[in-house]
């Protein structure tokens, strides 16, 4: 039998606080090598169903395999991600992830992705907040305001008891919204603002979640001891941050460096030191000064999408969620 597990079944067993933990033991054993993740394919689709551009692709398929060593399952990840989509009243990107018994190979569980990955890739920056903001209250501006920029002010929230105030901007009228939802749900003051600038000028943290060809915020204006957690770009043609960012941060640390390395926000400082993040969930690395301007790189890690994938069915499991079906 295979239980599949809506995203309602999925929302009623998923929790920031406890999933925190998870991802950040994820992140360890990563970084001890400890994980199965092979290379994972991007691959246009939809070429030839659009018949005023027969040439260009709709969208991207994404396939992220993942094991972590002693789970009881292996993951794979089916991601898609279609930039018409909100017109369609659809999301941008879509999930799914098959689970199989990591000793016989049988398929044991399917769920719909896309809650699983906005919340371990919110955990990404609540960690990347606890672990390398300063100590000062947290003073978050969110470029973006869609779906992850939602899931990052909460994971923040979440990972944090010094979250005092938000900024949203965004080009659209939706960074009323956001901060409308944020500051009801989180009960901390969200303010929408016009300009990037406004946003990040005096920020203490600076999170970036877009789908931005181009970069999204002046890196001049960045505070001194700014934290920049950026989790939009994951292609060369993406990108989120521009020069000053970049020649300004003091250490920059990212979820898989390689990868990372291959965003439009990097691929131009080959000789950049890139940090692996594992190493600051593992208390290797860190902040060394109140000063420094940190950036944290996130691509994502289809570990992640194993460990976070795992502990929702073994709650759903247990709780009696989703619906068994015969393949």
């Amino acid at each position: 039998m295979v239980r599949v597990l809506s995203d309602d079944d999925v929302a009623s067993v998923l929790e920031l606080e406890a999933l925190l933990p998870v991802v950040a033991d994820a992140f360890e054993k990563q970084r001890a090598g400890a994980v199965e993740r092979p290379e994972r394919p991007h691959y246009p689709i939809g070429t030839g169903t659009d018949p005023d551009a027969p040439g260009e692709p709709t969208g991207t398929g994404l396939c992220m395999p993942a094991y972590v060593h002693g789970a009881a399952y292996a993951a794979t990840k089916l991601v898609t991600v279609v930039e018409g989509n909100p017109e369609r009243g659809l999301p941008t990107v879509t999930a799914q992830i098959a689970l199989a018994d990591a000793e016989t190979g049988q398929p044991v569980g399917y769920l719909a992705g896309n809650r699983v990955t906005s919340a371990r890739t919110g955990c990404i920056g609540g960690l990347a907040a606890r672990e390398l903001a300063t100590d000062e209250p947290i003073d978050l501006a969110v470029i973006g305001a869609g779906t992850q920029a939602r899931w990052q002010a909460r994971a923040i929230a979440a990972a944090t008891d010094r979250l005092e105030s938000i900024r949203v901007y965004s080009p659209s009228d939706s960074r009323t919204a956001c901060a409308d939802d944020l500051e009801a749900e989180l009960g901390v003051p969200a303010t929408p603002v016009s300009s990037p600038r406004d946003a990040v000028d005096g920020a203490s943290v600076v999170v970036t979640a877009t789908t931005s060809t181009a970069p999204v915020f002046p890196g001049n204006a960045l505070a001194d001891g700014t934290l920049v957690i950026a989790v939009g770009a994951y292609t060369p043609a993406m990108r989120e941050l521009d020069d000053a960012t970049i020649d300004r941060a003091d250490r920059v640390f990212a979820d898989v460096p390689n990868e990372a390395r291959e965003t439009g926000d990097l691929r131009e400082r080959a000789a950049l030191a890139v940090q692996p993040f594992g190493d600051v969930v593992a208390g290797r690395r860190g902040r060394e000064a109140a000063s420094e301007i940190i950036v944290c790189k996130s691509v994502g890690t289809a570990v992640l999408d194993a460990a976070a994938a795992e502990f929702v069915f073994e709650r759903a499991r247990e709780s009696g969620s989703g619906t068994a079906v015969t393949l």
